[in-house]
């Protein structure tokens, strides 16, 4: 019988490190003439079909009252060589900056919501509110994915994972378990 692991007792608040949720997105939105671009760690996805994810976007910012009235945004997914803007994103404010004219990504019209893609990111996840009732508690939104792009290559892409402390892992190599996998038992 093997040994368990040794063990030491941690702060709670810290959790993050283990058990964020996935990797950091850019979210872009817009309101009639006001757009903006955020950055943010705290998503899951909640169901495949239709295709769910939750955003858990503070009051305290731009987006928010931009997202909450529109009903829409667009999830961009950045990869490692963006890490540098991604933070400076997170570090300034769209009500007294212009992000789309400060960071040169690439804005480009998406096809079913009035928010951006951002042409640099690997991936966009154009998105429409799909249930707002923990938003007044929580500031959680719901959204449906309506339409998703995704670059051909690479099929893996280096992501960023935010661990707190302005500290990230990013997307390590592949490992394959398909020999072990049952089909239906994990998502």
């Amino acid at each position: 019988m093997r040994s368990p692991l040794r063990k030491q007792d941690f702060p709670v608040e810290k959790v993050r490190q283990y058990l964020e949720p996935g990797p950091i997105v850019l979210v872009t939105s817009q309101w009639q003439q006001q757009r903006n671009i955020m950055t943010l760690g705290w998503h899951t996805v909640l169901e495949f079909s239709p295709s769910l994810v939750g955003l858990m976007i503070s009051s305290a910012t731009h987006s928010f009252d931009l997202i909450r009235r529109s009903g829409e945004c667009v999830i961009n997914l950045p990869t490692v060589p963006l890490a540098d803007t991604v933070v400076r994103i997170g570090n300034c404010s769209g009500v007294s900056v212009d992000k789309y004219a400060l960071f040169d990504l690439a804005p480009v019209r998406a096809s079913r919501v009035r928010a951006q893609l951002l042409g640099r990111c690997h991936a966009n996840f154009e998105c429409r509110l799909y249930d707002d009732a923990l938003v007044e508690r929580y500031n959680f939104f719901v959204f449906e994915v309506v339409k998703a792009h995704v670059a051909v290559s690479p099929k893996h892409p280096r992501t960023l994972h935010y661990t707190g402390d302005g500290a990230f892992m990013t997307a390590g190599r592949m490992i394959s378990r398909r020999s072990l996998f049952q089909p239906g038992m994990l998502g």
